[in-house]
């Protein structure tokens, strides 16, 4: 996961204006807060020197973050996989659920197939959680099965097994 935290000053009429950004890569996690405060000509004429470098470093941050999350072509590489803090039963209820009504298509983790190997049920559920979520993340589907599941921008492809994904 990556994180990257900017703060900035900016002066208008008789307040100062405080920017924070904090940005974090994974969950594709923007926010940006504002606060103002009034402020005395001393502090303004100090802080005013540095505020092309300080937004300039602000503008250079955010193009960092966007060009990190998205792929060169602009989409967004986003899979699907189980959270390694949830317990396996509950991973096997979304694992269940995926494989039946959900509707995915957990063919390769069948024995002998691509994925079938690691045969854990946090590996089978993180595939089919990601199969299911690239199936229908267009049309209303997430990626969430009871906090069961995560989004991440590292593709979780290995081996022979290749993991879906729909720009």
């Amino acid at each position: 996961m990556y994180y990257v935290h900017v703060e900035t000053c900016m002066y208008m009429y008789n307040y100062k204006l405080v920017i924070n950004v904090n940005l974090v890569f994974q969950h594709t996690v923007i926010t940006v807060s504002c606060s103002f405060a009034p402020y005395t000509l001393h502090s303004k004429n100090r802080e005013k020197e540095n505020m092309p470098i300080v937004k300039t470093f602000l503008l250079l941050s955010v193009l960092l973050v966007i060009n990190y999350s998205q792929k060169s072509d602009g989409v967004l590489e986003e899979w699907c996989i189980a959270d390694e803090q949830t317990p396996e039963s509950e991973l096997q209820v979304g694992l269940d659920w995926a494989c039946g009504k959900g509707g995915a298509n957990c063919s390769k983790i069948q024995a002998g197939q691509a994925c079938f190997k690691p045969d854990t049920v946090r590996a089978h559920s993180s595939y089919a959680f990601n199969n299911y979520y690239q199936k229908f993340k267009h049309r209303g589907g997430s990626c969430y099965f009871n906090s069961a599941a995560i989004t991440t921008d590292l593709n979780p492809s290995h081996d022979s097994c290749n993991y879906e994904l729909t720009p």
